[in-house]
C-alpha cells in the first residue's frame, strides 16, 4: 500500500476532491466528493448520498482514482485503489462519524478506498510520476 503523507492529508482536507470511476464497459465518470477524508495513512473515504453514477460504477467496478489539486500552490495528487462500499459495521460507524463533520447526515453508504498507488499531478518533470 502507498502512504498518504501529512502534505497530502492537508491538501485533501482543504480542497475539493474528484472521484474517477468507470462502469463495466469502461465508460468513465468523474464526480466531486466534498466529504472525502483520510481515515489513516493508507485509506481514504467518502460518503455516498445519491446512489447515482459514481455509486453504480463502484458496485460494477471497484477500481477508482481520486484527484485533489491546490491550484494556488500548483500542486496535486492522484490516489488509485480499490473501493469498498460499507452500509453497516464498525468501519461504517467510524467513517460515518468522520463524514458527518463535513456533511449533513444524509447518506446511503460509506465508500472506503485502500490506496495502492499515488501519482503527482504537479506541473513539470514530476507530472504523472508515481510518488507512493
Amino acid at each position: 500500500m502507498a502512504k498518504i503523507t501529512p502534505v497530502m492529508r492537508s491538501m485533501i482536507n482543504a480542497n475539493q476532491c474528484f472521484i474517477a470511476t468507470s462502469d463495466k464497459t469502461g465508460r468513465p465518470n468523474v464526480g466531486p466528493k466534498l466529504s472525502t477524508k483520510v481515515l489513516d495513512d493508507e485509506t481514504l473515504m467518502f460518503i455516498e448520498a445519491t446512489g447515482k453514477k459514481t455509486f453504480e460504477n463502484i458496485i460494477e467496478n471497484p477500481l477508482v482514482a481520486i484527484a485533489v489539486v491546490d491550484k494556488e500552490r500548483l500542486m496535486g495528487f492522484r490516489f488509485c485503489g480499490h473501493a469498498q462500499v460499507l452500509t453497516s459495521g464498525p468501519e461504517f460507524e467510524h467513517a460515518k462519524q468522520l463524514a458527518l463533520q463535513v456533511r449533513k447526515p444524509l447518506l446511503m453508504a460509506v465508500v472506503i478506498i485502500k490506496v495502492e498507488e499515488i501519482y503527482s499531478l504537479n506541473p513539470g518533470p514530476m507530472a504523472g510520476q508515481r510518488v507512493g
